[in-house]
């Protein structure tokens, strides 16, 4: 006989997925069975879910439904909600929630007072319930898709999220009938989304995560480490994203109205909104095409308006802003000691990231080595918008069939607080062979670590000698040579105008310098047009396990050196 007749009651089965939580709008993913990242649709066929609960005589709409009612109930509409969950009042700035139901002071925490029921006396419902009702019909989405009771995920949030904050998140979650697994950076969960597809090889990098988001932007500089990730540094604008693009639209439509109308759309409520839901419409019409047109049913004083903008001049006109986002990345760089030089990828995530621009200028301020992960620039480039419930996904179908005790064991702070090389170790080569320094650890690797490399032994074969050491790079700088300039002729002597178009830009390239050697290994008699192959391995004190070999030879030189911890 089973547990059942016994009277005992099986623990139900964890059934997880991934939760992007966004300020503007959430997303959805699971893994499937074919172990490809999935991004579900809700109701209304939306995969990008507007994080907005509207009510009318007691009735519930969410997502898309509820962002509609912006116009005509935004006193019972609540939006742009996430960042103010575990914050006191006091700290927080309510100015995205002007065309919306404003928050106000409940104890310490943030409410809003909204009418969620039949009676015609509003209520007072706190951020921590308004992110459990958004929650819950996140999970109902996401049940109704696979026919399957969901009762765990990975959620995603910002860098900046406090403890407080993070534990207002996982006990709403729980009053949404859903366990916490995880709570994973939302840069961390973009780099996993890419690193997890099939075809994807992991390997050390340092990669910028550019997450361009509705009301808010955030860009990480994440160290890749054999799959360990270890966020570098971090930067925050809270009032630069896509609704600042939409501004600019909006007040582009309303002078244009003003000129012939000779009243401002934006001066009333229902109008300013109106223009609002169109404008986010416009700007993400121009991500996709050169031309938008706008169709507004009585804008103001009942006169119904139309037009069209192409991209040309909407990119003229949000010239400033696009500076601001690439601003905002190379803020980040430096900000991690690094130099642009550095960068292997960068990743555009959040909705704002399909503008095609932004992605085409921080094309121009990296090399050409640098892969930049955008629609605007690359056709293998996940959707930006998925990137981070694709992400969360992939980890919560490692992590689902973990004990309880198990998660909470590895998200413990002496397992992901873990000490990281200060310097880059590498090898070098004599006997003919290259000289010159070779990373084979980079900084910021995570410890402990183990990285195996071959290298080609000289072409003659013979001895070879294998040092092992730390080393830095720095950025040479080279300036070119002038190019000699043309004689004067008659024709060009008179003339004032001095072209800079032939003057070429500096040359910057990095340049590694070995600093401490750590170990001498030799490998005796290697065949000509070899390999030779070099394992180390260092702890978490900083010992060292060096092994050497010739590719193909079975014996290995081997050497330690013990650790300062």
């Amino acid at each position: 006989m089973g547990d059942a007749a016994n009277g005992v009651t099986a623990e139900a089965e964890r059934f997880a997925i991934g939760i992007s939580f966004g300020n503007s709008s959430s997303s959805i993913a699971r893994i499937s069975p074919e172990g490809k990242a999935e991004v579900i649709a809700n109701e209304e066929g939306d995969r990008q879910i507007p994080s907005v609960l509207s009510y009318i005589e007691g009735e519930e709409y969410h997502g898309t439904q509820a962002k509609a009612q912006l116009i005509r109930n935004s006193n019972n509409t609540v939006a742009y909600f996430r960042d103010y969950l575990g914050k006191n009042f006091k700290s927080i700035d309510p100015t995205p929630c002007h065309q919306s139901a404003h928050p106000q002071q409940s104890d310490s925490t943030v409410a809003f007072s909204i009418r969620d029921t039949t009676s015609e006396t509003p209520n007072s419902v706190t951020v921590s319930e308004i992110t459990t009702r958004h929650l819950r019909r996140l999970k109902k989405s996401a049940e109704e898709f696979l026919g399957k009771n969901v009762n765990a995920a990975v959620i995603t949030v910002p860098t900046d999220f406090t403890d407080a904050q993070r534990e207002a998140l996982v006990a709403s979650a729980k009053e949404a009938g859903i366990e916490v697994l995880q709570l994973i950076h939302e840069p961390v969960a973009a780099v996993m989304a890419y690193d997890a597809r099939p075809e994807a090889t992991v390997t050390d990098k340092l990669v910028v995560v550019a997450d361009l988001g509705g009301t808010r932007s955030d860009v990480a500089v994440v160290a890749s480490r054999g799959g360990m990730y270890t966020i570098l540094a971090t930067a925050h604008d809270y009032e630069l994203g896509g609704a600042t693009l939409d501004q600019i639209i909006i007040d582009h439509f309303a002078k244009e109205f003003i000129k012939k109308h000779k009243t401002d759309p934006r001066e009333n409520a229902r109008g300013l909104a109106k223009l609002k839901l169109e404008g986010e419409a416009t700007r993400k019409a121009l991500s996709l095409g050169t031309n938008a047109q706008l169709s507004i049913e009585s804008l103001a004083d009942g006169v119904d308006f139309g037009s069209t903008v192409n991209r040309t001049r909407f990119e003229l006109l949000s010239g400033k802003v696009f500076g601001q986002f690439t601003g905002l990345i190379e803020q980040v760089v430096k900000k991690a000691d690094l130099d642009v030089l550095d960068i292997d990828e960068v990743i555009f995530s959040g909705g704002t990231s399909h503008t095609p621009k932004i992605a085409q200028l921080a094309r121009n301020i990296f090399p050409e080595k640098t892969n930049i992960l955008a629609p605007g620039t690359s056709t293998s480039a996940i959707n930006p918008s998925e990137l981070s419930s694709r992400g969360a996904a992939f980890q919560a179908s490692l992590v689902q069939e973990f004990d309880r005790e198990d998660i909470e064991q590895s998200i413990h702070p002496m397992v992901t607080v873990t000490p990281h090389l200060s310097k880059a170790i590498g090898v070098q080569f004599s006997a003919g062979a290259d000289v010159s320094f070779q990373p084979l650890l980079g900084a910021e690797t995570a410890l402990p670590a183990r990285r195996i490399a071959q290298y080609f032994a000289p072409k003659e074969g013979g001895d070879v000698l294998v040092r092992v050491c730390e080393g830095t790079r720095e950025i040479k700088v080279t300036k070119p040579e002038p190019k000699e300039k043309p004689a004067k002729t008659e024709e060009n002597e008179d003339s004032d105008f001095d072209s800079d178009e032939d003057e070429e830009e500096d040359i910057r390239e990095v340049v590694w310098h070995t600093e401490k050697p750590v170990a001498e290994l030799a490998v005796k008699g290697t065949k000509p047009v070899g390999k030779v192959e070099v394992m180390v391995h260092v702890n978490q004190d900083l010992g060292l396990q060096i092994a050497v070999r010739e590719v193909g030879g079975q014996n290995a030189v081997r050497g330690a050196i013990n650790g300062s911890a």
